[in-house]
């Protein structure tokens, strides 16, 4: 799996099957709700991560996150970002 157990930016290691996330704006530790704008669906993630670095995209979800509220095949997918206490 790509990036599995590497060290993200936050200093802890990456791990595909926790709810985190990656962003540039956010500080590390923030949650978020991140919500599919197509189907609705939802997850709440935490910040551990800086990125993503491709332009136009805006967070970055672990494999076990993006599931939560998209089909992997889909790749990218239109959310709304809300952060959470």
């Amino acid at each position: 799996m790509e990036y599995q157990s590497e060290q993200t930016a936050s200093g802890e290691i990456f791990d595909q099957s926790a709810y985190t996330a990656a962003h540039n704006k956010l500080p590390f530790g923030t949650k978020a709700k991140v919500t599919n704008v197509k189907n609705g669906k939802s997850v709440i993630v935490r910040i551990n991560d800086s990125g993503p670095f491709d332009r136009g995209l805006i967070i970055d979800l672990s494999r076990s996150a993006f599931r939560r509220i998209g089909n992997m095949s889909a790749g990218v997918i239109d959310v709304k970002i809300e952060v959470v206490d």
